[in-house]
């Protein structure tokens, strides 16, 4: 079963965010301000560590400036925070959950070469290890940041499930200078999340993601 990687990394991330759902509830509100606040921190940590990988600053200033630009056009971020409400969650509460643990799950080596290897050889492993640091994350996340964390699932398992199926088809081009373009320019976002969650800044992140799919097209034409 090639997908079953990517299933099992989604049901560890449902699983564990459910279980920090009902961790939530029992939370004082000076707690989880406080967890949120430490979760900050950690996120930011992740995101620099990410962001270093790069190797053409060029390419990520451009998908930045371009993804930002298309994402302002389209009104992503205020389109996302209306789903929101579908869940009869806080919008802002719910964006954040969402996309930070979107970016987390999807960002990085281990998600685009543990499917390939579901793929290509039918070999799990590298899903199943990532399954269980996602499972604990979201466990983390959702306790802070809702039923957003839970909704992510459904994107790993879109996400990891194509790259498992496309696998042969997109090998050639998804070589390691890509992988970790994509993973700067994706940690760079996870950094303005960080920032967020301290009260830093207000960024309106959703409409920065298009910058991704501009740093694959940049990586395969240039």
């Amino acid at each position: 079963m090639p997908l079953l990687g990517a299933v099992v990394n989604c049901i560890a991330i449902v699983l564990g965010a459910s279980i920090g759902l009902l961790l939530k509830r029992g939370l004082p509100v000076k707690i989880s301000s406080t967890i949120m606040s430490g979760l900050g921190l950690c996120v930011l940590y992740i995101g620099i560590s990410g962001a270093l990988t790069g190797e053409n600053v060029l390419i990520a200033i451009v998908s930045i400036a371009f993804g930002a630009l298309i994402g302002e056009w389209l009104d992503l971020d205020e389109k996302f925070n209306r789903f929101g409400h579908m869940f009869k969650a806080d919008s802002s509460t719910f964006a954040q959950g969402f996309i930070t643990a979107s970016l987390l799950f999807c960002v990085g080596a281990m998600a685009i070469v543990g499917s390939l290897q579901s793929g290509l050889s039918a070999n799990h492993e590298t899903l199943f290890a990532k399954s269980l640091i996602d499972g604990i994350s979201a466990l983390v996340l959702a306790s802070s940041l809702g039923v957003g964390v839970m909704l992510s699932s459904v994107l790993v398992l879109i996400y990891e499930g194509s790259l498992t199926l496309l696998a042969k088809a997109i090998e050639p081009y998804l070589t390691t200078s890509m992988i970790n373009e994509i993973t700067c320019v994706g940690s760079l976002l996870i950094i303005g999340i960080a920032l967020n969650m301290l009260g830093v800044t207000k960024l309106k992140i959703m409409n920065y993601v298009p910058g991704i799919l501009i740093t694959i097209l940049l990586c395969l034409f240039l």
